[in-house]
């Protein structure tokens, strides 16, 4: 059975739950364990608001568990050789392949997304453990030439237990982008996922151990932020943060990861422009343009979600667009918004739009009827012209919404994508190759594909300003799960 054929079963019921709800508990210690205060909570399918499995309602008390056991283990996994840490990455890697029609069945009952968005981040998921298996073994430290007296050299050293915060909008996917770096320099972990989408992480974990990972090096406990995520950030033997999430989140953990004086990797929101030249590919652009938003339902922190386009060309490339978008159907083309809240945010943008006087070219509400009806399904909308003032031109919608702008000029195009507290990814597109990368390295955000090009799992992905800080992805995300250390050897010749 494919992906597709999984995700497509699991429409009527997720494989394994024909005896009703299932309870996902804790993975502490290579072993699944049940809260300790015994309390569950419920999730729904946000495609048919059918209801889902119960998650173990995590506490500090869980937490505490889990970074003793990780904080046991690390030290011998970090002792051992990168090639040893490799074939265990790769192990996971390939239990992870095995079990795909079950990781899709467990992301389909709670994120609801289509089948060909469940196969592309699951086959992401396996391949960053794939990367940074590889990765592990061919990148280390450096020697320095101090000259003939002395021997020189750096190594990577872990911090020992990294807490990982990760969301509901990618859940398996953004675990895998952090777990598999910090795993491949010998670090432990404690994640915390998403109450909403939890199963997928807990399942992770569950094969990493039957693949071969000692016990404690990746424990999971599930809840609520204020529960488990705060505790985790503030735990003494918690050396290191990464989070994906919401600004507000973000700046709550790094006050407590600043009051530790520990590192903190923040992947936070964005709104990012795609910035489009009269002389440029059209088509291709506006193909690019639709798809940032049709993807999850823009339910992506790097969705570009505003449509920059220059004088001459703003109402063809618009018009493109929304030919595009008025074909998809949603639960076909398009997932739902995954969270109850998340759904009622957008709906409630689309209403402070209407009453500002914005009318959308296209959607600009949810389903009345219909297949997109039985679940959380938002209408694809593109707003014209909406005024720089206006939040839905500064706030991230996370939802499928796209406005548009225009310029006139290459200063101009660049003041526009720049104008944005945010700072998280750009795409231009222009048919004078030398303007696209003058463009590009202008534009004040992380990454920048010019003309289309690849963004992939071997390119560090981070933000500037409100966007976050560090990297994940690439080798620089190595370098952000590790600490850097100079070991100088005096070889008792010339003067020291």
């Amino acid at each position: 059975m494919t992906v597709t054929d999984a995700a497509a079963a699991a429409g009527a019921r997720p494989a394994g739950t024909a005896g009703g709800p299932r309870r996902h508990e804790h993975w502490i210690n290579g072993r699944s364990h049940a809260p300790g205060a015994g309390s569950y909570f419920a999730t729904r399918n946000p495609a048919t608001r059918e209801a889902g499995d119960e998650i173990a309602a995590g506490t500090a008390a869980d937490v505490e568990l889990a970074v003793a056991a990780a904080e046991a283990a690390w030290p011998s996994w970090a002792a051992r050789p990168a090639r040893e840490r490799s074939d265990a990455l790769h192990a996971v890697a390939d239990a992870m392949a095995a079990a795909t029609d079950e990781l899709a069945a467990l992301e389909w009952a709670s994120t609801g997304k289509t089948a060909g968005q469940l196969d592309v981040e699951i086959r992401l998921s396996i391949d960053y453990f794939r990367f940074y298996a590889g990765v592990v073994r061919a990148h280390g430290g450096r020697t320095i030439d101090l000259g003939a007296g002395a021997h020189t050299y750096t190594r990577l050293e872990p911090y020992g237990v990294i807490g990982a915060i990760t969301p509901w909008n990618l859940p398996l996917n953004q675990a895998s982008r952090a777990l598999a770096p910090a795993l491949a320099v010998g670090n432990a972990i404690v994640a915390k996922p998403s109450e909403f989408t939890s199963p997928s992480t807990v399942l992770l974990a569950r094969l990493a151990t039957q693949a071969g990972l000692p016990d404690g090096l990746l424990n999971v406990v599930t809840g609520t932020g204020p529960a488990v995520g705060t505790p985790l950030a503030a735990h003494p033997l918690v050396r290191k943060l990464a989070f994906t999430g919401s600004v507000a989140t973000g700046r709550h953990l790094a006050k407590v990861a600043g009051d530790r004086l520990i590192p903190v990797t923040l992947e936070l929101g964005g709104k990012s422009p795609v910035v489009v030249f009269a002389d440029a590919d059209l088509e291709r652009a506006a193909a690019a343009a639709a798809l940032a938003i049709q993807t999850n339902s823009g339910q992506v922190c790097s969705a570009t979600t505003r449509l920059v386009v220059e004088d001459a060309a703003h109402d063809e490339v618009v018009a493109r667009v929304v030919a595009r978008l008025e074909k998809l159907q949603p639960g076909a083309d398009f997932g739902p918004i995954i969270t109850e809240a998340q759904f009622h945010k957008v709906l409630a943008a689309f209403a402070d739009a209407e009453r500002d006087g914005l009318t959308p070219l296209t959607g600009g509400s949810g389903y009345a009827d219909g297949p997109g009806a039985a679940g959380q399904y938002v209408r694809p909308t593109v707003y014209a012209d909406v005024p720089v003032t206006h939040p839905l031109a500064r706030e991230e919608v996370f939802g499928p919404v796209l406005v548009t702008r225009r310029f006139s000029g290459e200063a101009e195009a660049v003041a526009v994508a720049n104008d944005t507290e945010y700072g998280l990814v750009a795409t231009v597109w222009s048919g004078d190759v030398a303007r696209g990368l003058r463009v590009a390295e202008r534009i004040q955000a992380g990454q920048v594909a010019v003309n289309g090009g690849p963004l992939t799992n071997d390119t560090p992905f981070g933000g500037y300003k409100d966007s976050g800080h560090g990297r994940e992805k690439g080798l620089e995300a190595l370098h952000d799960y590790a600490q850097t250390k100079t070991i100088s050897l005096s070889l008792g010749q010339g003067t020291p």
